[in-house]
């Protein structure tokens, strides 16, 4: 471990350290998965405990450079709280800051720029019933129409208003979002989302008439949701992606 990881690692306690390493586990994970935008786009998860402060990514690195050192902890204002070398982008934490001051259950906010979820931000019907990956994002999906780069406090009431109790958020001409109540839980919607997305975009492609999943089907799809990915939580699939990047490079538990 280094220094920094060291010294941080004696002021902290261990609730946040851990949810350090499950947030830079995510930011490797899509980077692995091709999800991520250069050093743009950002996943914050709240530090445990009854402060309202956050870890977000220092704005210039990678997201295959993160680790749990290296993540930066700020209020709601996105003013940081401990002293140290990296310095946020504040204009990014203006989405995370508003779903984290409206969502009590919003412990993880993960936001991305992926090419599939454009494209489909991008289609007038926006997310349709086509696989059984979008079934599961169409039984909480909320849309928020696009209104230029997210540097305006006045567009966070219209955000959290059009995001309301939703999982996933399509930001439209812009990308995705899930929320999640654990950085498991919002990568595993993403997962999910992504996915459901690239499957819409390969099947348009297609040109054949398309066969959409009925509506009915749908409305069950939230309790076997829970049931699929252990309580939402990717019960299953969260300590294998973890073993997943473990093999890859252990670097990022510094």
């Amino acid at each position: 471990m280094n220094d920094r990881a060291s010294e941080l690692r004696a002021t902290i306690g261990a609730a946040e350290w851990q949810q350090r390493v499950d947030l830079a586990a995510c930011y490797r994970l899509v980077a692995m998965f091709g999800w991520d935008d250069l050093i743009f786009t950002h996943i914050s998860a709240r530090v445990p405990g009854p402060e309202h402060h956050f870890l977000i990514n220092p704005y210039g690195m990678m997201f295959c450079e993160i680790t749990a050192s290296s993540l930066v902890k700020v209020d709601l204002q996105g003013r940081k709280v401990l002293d140290g070398p990296q310095d946020i982008n504040p204009a990014g934490f203006t989405i995370h800051s508003a779903v984290h001051a409206a969502r009590e259950d919003a412990n993880c906010v993960l936001h991305l720029h992926s090419v599939n979820g454009i494209a489909v931000s991008a289609q007038e019907e926006g997310m349709l019933p086509l696989s059984q990956h979008s079934i599961f994002v169409l039984s909480s999906l909320a849309y928020h129409d696009y209104e230029g780069v997210a540097l305006d406090d006045d567009e966070k009431p219209r955000l959290v208003r059009d995001l309301d109790d939703r999982r996933f958020l399509m930001l439209r001409n812009h990308g995705l979002l899930t929320v999640g109540r654990s950085v498991a839980e919002a990568f595993v919607a993403m997962y999910f989302f992504e996915t459901a997305c690239m499957i819409q975009v390969r099947a348009m492609a297609g040109g054949q008439r398309l066969r959409r999943i009925d509506a009915s089907i749908i409305d069950g799809a939230q309790a076997q949701w829970e049931s699929v990915t252990r309580g939402a939580g990717g019960g299953l699939a969260w300590p294998a992606l973890l073993r997943k990047v473990e093999r890859a490079d252990p670097g990022y538990r510094t």
